[in-house]
C-alpha cells in the first residue's frame, strides 16, 4: 500500500526553536511592561527638596526665609521632654507653646504655609530621646505625633533614628506600632500621613541597626514613603581623594541594594525605578564634622543631577540655618557651625542649587486659556481689636525690637525707628529696619501687659541717682536704666525714645523675671 501523507515531516529543533523564540518575545514584553510598570510607579511619587532647619538654635532661625517653589521645610527636633518622657518638647527645651511664645514658632510656620511651602516634622535627631525611645505608653507616644503634626499643619513625619536611638529595639518596636497606628488613624479621617525614616549611611550603605529599623517599621504596618539616607561623615569608608558627592553616590546606590533585598526578604517585590523613588538623600553642607569632608557648591550640583537622573524621591540638606557664608569674622573654617557652612557661598546658595527644577517633569503646562478671575480688593485693614500687637503708626517712634502690626502680619524692629513703613519694598533686606515674622494669626487678642506685683522694685523716683542695670516701676510696668540717670521721667521710653535713658521690659522679659522670683525663698 503507499503513503497517501504528501507534506513534511514536523522538525523538533524547529518546534523547540518556535518555542524558544515565544518565550523570549514574552519574556520582552514581561519586561518591558514590568519596566513600564515601575517607571510609572516612580513618576507618580513626587520627588521634594526640603531642608532642615533647626528650630532650637540660636540665633533663632527665620524657616520662611529663602524659600523655593513648592519648599518643605523640615522642622527639627520634636523629641521627648527631659522632665517628662511621654511629654513633647523641642529639642529637649521648650514645649509648641513656649516654642510659640520664645521665638513666634507658629507664626513662622504660618508665614511659610502662606509662601506655598509645607513644614515636615521631624522627630529625635543625634542629641536627644525619640518620642518612642522615652515613652513607654504607645498611646502617649501616638497623640505625642498628632499633636506635633496638628499644630504645625502637617501631614509629614520624618523619624530622624540615630545615635542611641537606633540601638534601642524594644524602642524601635514601639516606634513602629505607634506609626502605624497614627497611619491608620489619620487615613480614617481623611488626612493621610507621609512617614519617612532618617538613617546613617556611609558608603557601603546602611549600617546592620539602621536595616533592622526599615524592617521592623515595614512590619510593624508602617506605610513607609521612604527611607532618607544622611550622607555625610564618611570617615575611612570614603576613598582617598574622592568627592563628597561621589562618596553620597556611592552610599545611595549601596543601601538601594540593601533595601530592595529587605524588601524582597519580606515578599515585596520591588522595581528599581520605584524603589529609588522611596530613597531620600541629605548631605551636610560645607563642613562636615569629620576634618577633610567639604560639601561644596559643585558636589551639591553634581549630587542634584544624579538626584534627577535616577528618581530620587528626596532631596533634603542639612541645615538652612548653615547655608550661609561664615564672613570674616568666623576664625577657623574647618571648625564645624551651626549657623555657616565654612565655603564661600551666598546666602541659600545650596538650596537654590539643590532645589533646581527638581520636580520639572511633574510640573504642569502653563497655558493662556484659564480663565479671568474677577479683580479682587489687596488692600488690607488692620483691626486693633484683633491685633496681638499695636497697629504701626506713622507717628510712634519704636525702638529695638517693639514689635507691631500692619497690613495682617507681625513685624519687629531691628533698631529705633519712626515713620519707615514695616513693608516698604527694598532690595537690601539689610537697610530695613523691619524683620516680617508672620501673620496675625486666628484667635489672636491685644497683647496685655504682664501684671507686675507691687513692691517688685521701687516705683520710680525724680530726684533719685539711678545707675546703669537697675529697675524701677513705672505706671505698671518695668523699666531698666541704660545708663547713670537722673530726673529722666521713664514716659519718654514707653513712648519709644531712643535718647532715653530707659528701656521697657517686654513681656516675656518680665514672666522670666516673675518666675525667678517664685523660685527664691
Amino acid at each position: 500500500m503507499s503513503n497517501l501523507t504528501t507534506g513534511r515531516r514536523l522538525s523538533w529543533v524547529r518546534v523547540a526553536a518556535l518555542a524558544l523564540a515565544i518565550a523570549g518575545l514574552v519574556a520582552a514584553g514581561t519586561y518591558y511592561w514590568n519596566t513600564s510598570r515601575d517607571s510609572a510607579r516612580a513618576a507618580d511619587t513626587g520627588r521634594w527638596f526640603g531642608s532642615y532647619v533647626d528650630a532650637t538654635s540660636t540665633p533663632f532661625y527665620p524657616i520662611a526665609q529663602n524659600l523655593v517653589p513648592g519648599q518643605r521645610v523640615v522642622l527639627g527636633f520634636a523629641v521627648a521632654d527631659p522632665k517628662d518622657s511621654c511629654a513633647n518638647s523641642w529639642g529637649g527645651y521648650y514645649s509648641m507653646d513656649s516654642a510659640n511664645e520664645t521665638f513666634d514658632l507658629d507664626r513662622k510656620v504660618a508665614r511659610v504655609h502662606e509662601q506655598g511651602g509645607e513644614i515636615v516634622i521631624s522627630t529625635g535627631g543625634l542629641n536627644n530621646d525619640e518620642l518612642a525611645t522615652a515613652c513607654t505608653d504607645e498611646q502617649k507616644i501616638i497623640d505625642g505625633y498628632e499633636s506635633f503634626l496638628q499644630r504645625y499643619g502637617s501631614t509629614t513625619l520624618d523619624l530622624d533614628v540615630e545615635g542611641n536611638d537606633l540601638e534601642d529595639a524594644a524602642a524601635s518596636l514601639r516606634r513602629a506600632s505607634a506609626v502605624s497606628a497614627l497611619q491608620s488613624r489619620a487615613t480614617e479621617s481623611g488626612k493621610p500621613v507621609e512617614v519617612w525614616v532618617t538613617l546613617p549611611v556611609d558608603t557601603r550603605g546602611l549600617t546592620e541597626s539602621g536595616l533592622g529599623e526599615v524592617k521592623r517599621l515595614l512590619e510593624g504596618g508602617v506605610d513607609l514613603a521612604g527611607v532618607n539616607l544622611m550622607t555625610m561623615n564618611f570617615g575611612d569608608t570614603r576613598s582617598a581623594g574622592q568627592s563628597m558627592a561621589s562618596a553620597s553616590e556611592q552610599g545611595a546606590r549601596s543601601a538601594h541594594q540593601q533595601i530592595k533585598a529587605l524588601y524582597s526578604q519580606l515578599g515585596q517585590e520591588i522595581g528599581d525605578r520605584t524603589l529609588w523613588a522611596k530613597i531620600g538623600l541629605t548631605p551636610m553642607i560645607g563642613q562636615n564634622d569629620l576634618l577633610g569632608e567639604i560639601f561644596t557648591l559643585d558636589d551639591a550640583r553634581a549630587l542634584k543631577e544624579f538626584s534627577t537622573t535616577n528618581g530620587i524621591g528626596r532631596l533634603s540638606m542639612w541645615s538652612a540655618n548653615r547655608d550661609a557664608d561664615c564672613g570674616p569674622n568666623f576664625p577657623d573654617l574647618k571648625r564645624v557651625s551651626n549657623n555657616c557652612s565654612g565655603v564661600t557661598q551666598e546666602d541659600g546658595a545650596f538650596a537654590r542649587t539643590l532645589a533646581a527644577d527638581l520636580d520639572s517633569s511633574d510640573r504642569p503646562v502653563a497655558t493662556n486659556d484659564a480663565p479671568v478671575e474677577a479683580p479682587v480688593e489687596t488692600a488690607i485693614v488692620d483691626d486693633p481689636a484683633k491685633s496681638p500687637y499695636p497697629v504701626w503708626n506713622i507717628e510712634s517712634a519704636y525702638p529695638k525690637s517693639e514689635r507691631v502690626v500692619w497690613r495682617g502680619n507681625v513685624y519687629e524692629a531691628k533698631w529705633w525707628t519712626q515713620g519707615e513703613i514695616p513693608d516698604l519694598p527694598a532690595s537690601d533686606a539689610r537697610a530695613i529696619p523691619w524683620s516680617l515674622i508672620g501673620p496675625v494669626l486666628p484667635g489672636d487678642k491685644p497683647e496685655i501687659p504682664v501684671a507686675v506685683p507691687t513692691g517688685l522694685y521701687p516705683a520710680w523716683s525724680s530726684t533719685k541717682v539711678y545707675d546703669k542695670g537697675e529697675r524701677i516701676l513705672f505706671d505698671g510696668r518695668i523699666f531698666e536704666a541704660k545708663w547713670w540717670n537722673q530726673a529722666q521721667n521713664p514716659e519718654a521710653a514707653a513712648q519709644g525714645s531712643a535718647d532715653s535713658p530707659w528701656s521697657r521690659l517686654a513681656n516675656g522679659q518680665v514672666s522670666e523675671i516673675l518666675k525667678e522670683s517664685q523660685k527664691k525663698p
